[in-house]
């Protein structure tokens, strides 16, 4: 499997964020491949984390520890400088705070990209109340890994005045940190602090869709590789994050039509069967982590012998 121009992380909370640092590691382990090397990456909530970390150069699986016999390629993917471990540290971090579920609950209620979704999208997200937790932590991390706009990452929140989305790192966007703008695009609405920059208020990018996939700047005949760890969501009796799922894939899939019909080639990843059974329907549920993990590598493997497969 080759290494793709852009990277799409979607929001999933702890066990989204597993799955696809996992999943990357597990395709990883393909000679052609490099989830560091890419031209682009595209950030939503939990998926900005990862995404900032593959721009600061750790490699997918710096931290899942030792999960699989199977090396991956060249000892430098174990080896990470100070600023390595503290963005690490910060990203583990982030992983035991309540991410992940509200955001694509917004997503599901807010859906429309039209100038009355916006309207609709501050209306709504004005009532809901001001959470209390503060990322601030994370943002001075993520600071001191001395991470930075290098020009292929962007990172999407909410601008919540407005209820229109922001890709941070993108032409003619605001002019914030990069640890601000992880920050911004993980403020999950009443559950942390909205953050505030430039004079202007922003929470999460999952209340605008779950992967924005469609905020990507491709060219024609770019690749474009999507990981929407909400897909893996199914309906289930009195579960409401289980309706979440065909609506996270249903979406996905608007978007990634709207990129081909600019000429781009969109592959769109979401859990596979074991990995959406490993995963369950709360995304935050810690102790389901390592069989996410587990899961999320093998279909990686799978996913890189599939292309091999094709290619031969």
């Amino acid at each position: 499997m080759d290494t793709p121009d852009v990277l799409v992380l979607g929001g999933g909370g702890t066990l989204g964020e597993a799955w696809m640092s996992a999943l990357l590691a597990g395709i990883d382990e393909s000679t052609r491949f490099d989830a560091r090397a890419c031209g682009c990456y595209v950030g939503t909530s939990a998926g900005s984390i990862v995404a900032a970390s593959l721009v600061a150069g750790l490699a997918p699986d710096a931290r899942l520890g030792a999960v699989s016999p199977v090396p991956t390629r060249g000892d430098e993917r174990a080896t990470q400088g100070s600023s390595g471990a503290s963005l690490r540290q910060a990203f583990g971090g982030v992983g035991d705070l309540a991410e992940a579920a509200a955001a694509p609950l917004a997503s599901l209620a807010l859906a429309s990209s039209a100038r009355g979704g916006a309207l609709l999208r501050r209306s709504i997200l004005r009532a809901v109340p001001r959470g209390q937790r503060s990322l601030a932590e994370l943002g001075r991390m993520v600071e001191q890994a001395g991470v930075s706009w290098d020009g292929r990452l962007r990172i999407v929140a909410l601008e919540l005045d407005s209820g229109r989305r922001v890709v941070f790192g993108a032409p003619g966007a605001p002019k914030v940190s990069v640890a601000l703008a992880v920050e911004a695009s993980c403020a999950v609405p009443g559950v942390f602090r909205p953050v505030r920059a430039s004079g202007r208020t922003y929470i999460d990018g999952g209340a605008w869709s779950p992967t924005n996939l469609d905020a990507v700047e491709a060219d024609r005949g770019a690749r474009v590789l999507c990981l929407n760890p909400t897909g893996s969501l199914r309906p289930a009796a009195a579960s409401l994050a289980g309706a979440l799922g065909p609506f996270s894939r249903g979406l996905a899939g608007t978007e990634a039509l709207a990129l081909r019909r600019r000429g781009a080639h969109v592959t769109t990843v979401n859990p596979d069967a074991t990995s959406a059974t490993a995963m369950g329907i709360n995304l935050m549920d810690a102790s389901r982590r390592q069989a996410v993990i587990d899961a999320g590598r093998a279909q990686g493997r799978e996913l890189a012998a599939q292309e091999q497969r094709r290619a031969a």
